[in-house]
């Protein structure tokens, strides 16, 4: 009888942010596998183990997990945010899919979490109200070129952009290049949003217009929000300004 692998997510890094069903899981699991400070944000008992690796250790962690839950242990994969936008999940079905046969008769229980761009939206308005999509903007799993074309497609189609690892140390060029390519398509006044660790003490948010956007606003605790033409900010006097892409939109035939 096979133990039940749960995947979860931490939610943006706030506690109160973590959803019951994820506290839930956490409490029903014996092993833990995930990066290091997404774990160390768990309150876990003596009796619970904790195994972190390094973020770039996303397959091997997740086949040691499924080697665990195939023998009879209940393991937890722990993601940062949902583990299903550019986290664990895909990474515990493609080693599913990949693995032996036993691992497909794991209990695999995805639990549903609070991502980047969901906590940046709700602290600064409502930036996602109307149709957007996410990219990572991070080559290390698909070619810069395709992330190129996926810019200006998008861009093109009027769509919102939460862009996800936006710059790093070994990255420091794509999110500058990112704002160039947009540049082409959507107008200069187009919002962009910086929401560095919504929800922590160490939040901060910034809102600043795409011709001006500088790259170096950004880390890799930051999750960049791009407006489409629609989107509009809201000024309240004594109040943080709103941003927020409307409903409805004007019939583009007409």
């Amino acid at each position: 009888m096979t133990g039940k692998l749960f995947v979860i997510g931490t939610g943006p890094g706030n506690p109160d942010q973590m959803t019951p069903e994820a506290l839930g899981a956490v409490a029903a699991s014996t092993e833990f596998f995930g990066y290091f400070p997404y774990i160390d944000r768990l309150n876990l008992r003596p009796d619970q183990i904790k195994v972190a690796s390094d973020n770039r250790e996303e397959l091997n962690r997740a086949q040691t997990a499924l080697i665990r839950a195939a023998a009879g242990v209940n393991v937890c994969v722990v993601s940062g945010g949902d583990p299903g936008v550019f986290a664990m999940a895909a990474a515990v079905c493609e080693a599913i899919d990949a693995g032996p046969d036993d691992w497909k008769s794991v209990d695999l229980v995805i639990v549903p979490g609070v991502t980047a761009m969901l906590a940046v939206a709700a602290r600064i308005g409502a930036p996602l109200g109307h149709d957007f999509c996410a990219i990572s903007l991070s080559d290390n799993l698909k070619p810069w070129e395709i992330i190129e074309k996926r810019l200006r497609l998008v861009s093109e189609a009027g769509l919102v952009i939460a862009l996800y690892n936006p710059i790093s140390k070994a990255r420091p060029w794509q999110l500058g290049k990112a704002f160039e390519i947009l540049r082409e398509t959507l107008p200069a006044t187009t919002p962009v949003i910086f929401g560095r660790a919504a929800g922590r003490p160490d939040e901060r948010m910034l809102v600043m217009a795409l011709g001006e956007a500088a790259a170096e606003r950004a880390d890799m605790a930051t999750c960049v929000v791009i407006g489409s033409p629609e989107t509009r900010i809201i000024e309240r006097p004594g109040l943080p300004e709103l941003v927020y892409t409307p409903r409805f939109l004007k019939d583009a035939s007409r």
